[in-house]
């Protein structure tokens, strides 16, 4: 999922407070006057060293200065793109060619002839230009913005004038603190207008930092065809297990009771003329074993896929569930339309083996579920205060669910740490 979209649908979904509030538009806004330094560091650091590398390649020092320079902004790149996640939300996966085995100057090579290699180094050069804009714009408006909140109080502590406006030949001072209270409201407008600039800025540098030192589209559609052959290997297996269970299902539960019933009714008909109360006794216990063997088969049926979720849409199946888990659950389901079929069933069955482990391992003593779109994405989110520790360990029934994910290029994170809380959260197409 881009996050970086999301931090744009956030910005037009609730406004400067909400955006204000958010860790991310300050981790922008430092990343906007900090990097500058960096920035400066990189252009310095690179010119010395291709220069030196340039002018000395006659006697091949220049030869082991290259390669020592190309390793180096290689590592600076990898720096940029983990900056990249932390300043901007934005994750850019490492774009270079394997490296071949063999000698030094065999992988030299190779990092020479990957065309990411370049990029980086075309980055790096415009990290320095782009720091000193970002950084003279950020320093302007957030000085201004300042500027403007505490004009009154500024007046006031050196008691002289400090704004004046010209009109023509003349000049209008302020120098009372409350003729300067207008400026208030304005700085404060200012900041919230910063705050739009800072994170727009951002999602820009952010764009470009993904066009230079990500994969290029070849590498991006190799990277969704090898996702997408193993979520649809994970989707038969998950398939397939679920085959597997419900045969287990039947073959121990809804087929052993019916066998009982079939073996009563057999006996019964033994003793309808000999012992007509013993056989009246074994209609009753086949009665009994036929009702078990509907409830059975009920919850098998709806294990495999609920008539509510059919009926009713994914609020109230997911209402249901919550009303039979052993805690208490706030259920949030905010949806403008309903998903597809598939996508709803993986989220009601994500929802239900979730609240399953709540109530089983948890020992918490409340939990919620929260069900919206974001974009083109249904997310769902599971959490509880809890102990944590849930893991999506292999063959277990978080795995079995970030399968189910899977089938259908959704994903499924669990972040349970030892004490709690666990959140468990699906992003799942919501077009499919």
């Amino acid at each position: 999922m881009n996050s970086t979209l999301e931090i744009t649908s956030s910005q037009r979904r609730f406004g400067p407070l909400r955006l204000a509030r958010e860790s991310l538009t300050w981790r922008s806004a430092a990343y906007l006057l900090l990097h500058f330094p960096i920035g400066l560091a990189y252009f310095v650091g690179l010119v010395v060293l291709l220069s030196v590398s340039a002018g000395t390649l006659v006697i091949w020092v220049g030869v082991l200065g290259f390669a020592l320079a190309m390793i180096l902004w290689r590592l600076a790149a990898k720096f940029e793109r983990r900056l990249m996640k932390a300043a901007f939300g934005v994750e850019i996966p490492d774009p270079y060619r394997p490296l071949p085995a063999g000698n030094p100057f065999t992988k030299w090579r190779a990092m020479a002839v990957d065309p990411a290699t370049w990029k980086d180094l075309v980055y790096l050069f415009l990290v320095f230009p782009l720091g000193t804009a970002e950084f003279v714009m950020s320093v302007a408006l957030w000085s201004a913005s300042a500027s403007l909140i505490v004009m009154p109080l500024t007046i006031n502590w050196q008691n002289s004038g400090f704004l004046y406006i010209t009109f023509g030949d003349q000049q209008i001072w302020f120098d009372n603190p409350i003729a300067t209270l207008p400026a208030v409201p304005l700085g404060i407008a200012l900041a919230f207008a910063t705050l739009y600039v800072v994170r727009g800025v951002g999602y820009a540098h952010g764009a470009l930092a993904r066009y230079l030192l990500g994969p290029n589209e070849t590498q991006r559609l190799r990277a969704r065809t090898a996702h997408l052959q193993a979520s649809r290997a994970r989707g038969v297996d998950a398939a397939e297990a679920e085959r597997r269970r419900i045969e287990r299902d039947l073959h121990d539960g809804a087929q052993q009771q019916l066998l009982a019933v079939a073996m009563d009714l057999g006996r019964a008909r033994a003793k309808l003329e000999t012992d007509p109360a013993g056989a009246q006794e074994l209609i009753q216990n086949a009665h009994a074993g036929a009702k078990d063997a509907i409830a059975e088969l009920r919850n098998l049926a709806r294990g495999i896929y609920p008539a509510i979720l059919t009926d009713r849409g994914l609020d109230a199946a997911i209402s249901a569930v919550a009303a039979r888990a052993d805690v208490p659950v706030a259920v949030e389901v905010d949806l403008p339309t309903r998903p597809p079929a598939a996508v709803e069933s993986i989220a009601y069955f994500i929802v239900s083996e979730a609240l399953t482990n709540v109530s089983k391992y948890a020992r918490a003593t409340h939990a919620s579920v929260r069900v919206t779109r974001d974009q083109n994405w249904i997310v769902v989110e599971v959490s509880d205060n809890g102990t944590g520790g849930a893991v999506a360990a292999p063959g277990g029934g978080l795995a079995g669910l970030a399968d189910r994910a899977a089938g259908i290029d959704g994903i499924l994170t669990v972040n349970s740490p030892l004490g709690g809380p666990t959140v468990i959260r699906a992003d799942l197409p919501a077009v499919w």
